[in-house]
C-alpha cells in the first residue's frame, strides 16, 4: 500500500512516504516552522520516491494530541491534499506514534526476548499537565492500557500503579518537563532513559495501514483532530477566565 503521512502536532515535522516496502522520510525539530516546512518536505519525498499523490493509496496525519496550532497545520494540509486527490484519510495518534517507535526499538535490541512490556507516553501539554497514555507492547502489537487523556503528572503517575512492578519504558516530553515524573525515572533506576520525545510520521505508516484495514479512514471533509483539552496553552490575564 502506497502512503503519505504528515505530522506537525510537536516541535518536530515530519513527513513519510511508503511505496510498498520503500520509505522515503523526513524529520525536523523547527518549532514555529512548520507551516513553512510542511509542503516543502512533502514534494521532497514525492520527488524523491518518483511518484505524483495520484498514485498514492492512503493519507495519514497525526491527529494529535499535541499544539493546537501544530495540530490545526496538519489537519488543514492533510484535508487539502485528500480533497485534491479524493484519497481516504487515516487519523494517527501522535501518543501511539512514539509507542509504535519504542517497540520497533524493542524488537530490534531484545528480538528473542517475548516478554510483554509497558509503554508510557507522557508529552508536555504546557499548563502543569501531559498528554498521557500507556500501551503494551507485545512483539509487533500494540495494545492501549490506559486511554489517551491529559492530566497533571500526578495523575499519570496514579495510574502507572496497575503497571507497578512490571517493565516499562517511557517516552516523550513530559519526563522531563516535570518533577514528579522526574523523581519517579529516578526512583525506578531499572527503567531505560527516554530516547524518543518527539512523534515522527514514519511510526505512522503501519498504524495507517492498520487503521485502512480496520476501515477507520475518513474522506476529507470528515477529518477531525484530536485535541483532549479545549483550554488554551497560554496564560490567562489576571481576571480573565
Amino acid at each position: 500500500m502506497n502512503i503519505l503521512a504528515i505530522d506537525t502536532a510537536t516541535e518536530a515535522c515530519s513527513v513519510a512516504l511508503q511505496l510498498e516496502n520503500v520509505t522515503v522520510s523526513r524529520f525536523e525539530v523547527c518549532p514555529q516552522q512548520h507551516s513553512q516546512r510542511l509542503l516543502p518536505m512533502v514534494d521532497e519525498v514525492l520527488k524523491e520516491a518518483g511518484v505524483s499523490l495520484n498514485e498514492l493509496d492512503l493519507l495519514a496525519f497525526g491527529r494529535g494530541p499535541g499544539s493546537f496550532t501544530g495540530v490545526r497545520i496538519a489537519t488543514g494540509m492533510i484535508q487539502g491534499l485528500a480533497l485534491g486527490t479524493g484519497l481516504e484519510v487515516a487519523g494517527v495518534s501522535t501518543l501511539e506514534a512514539m509507542a509504535r517507535e519504542v517497540a520497533a526499538s524493542l524488537n530490534k535490541t531484545t528480538p528473542t526476548n517475548n516478554a510483554a512490556q509497558f509503554i508510557a507516553v507522557a508529552s508536555d501539554a504546557r499548563m502543569g499537565e501531559v498528554y498521557f497514555a500507556v500501551y503494551k507492547a507485545d512483539g509487533n502489537a500494540l495494545t492501549l492500557e490506559v486511554e489517551e487523556q491529559v492530566c497533571p503528572p500526578e495523575a499519570a503517575l496514579e495510574q502507572m500503579a496497575a503497571i507497578a512492578n512490571k517493565p516499562v519504558v517511557v517516552a516523550g516530553t513530559g519526563w522531563g518537563a516535570y518533577e514528579p515524573l522526574q523523581q519517579w525515572l529516578q526512583d525506578h533506576a531499572a527503567t531505560p532513559e527516554v530516547t524518543v520525545t518527539l512523534p515522527n510520521a514514519i511510526y505512522m505508516l503501519p498504524l495507517a495501514s492498520m487503521a485502512k484495514e480496520r476501515g477507520d479512514v475518513s474522506d476529507a471533509v470528515n477529518v477531525e483532530p484530536v485535541y483532549l483539552r479545549d483550554k488554551v496553552t497560554w496564560k490567562k490575564l489576571p481576571g480573565r477566565e
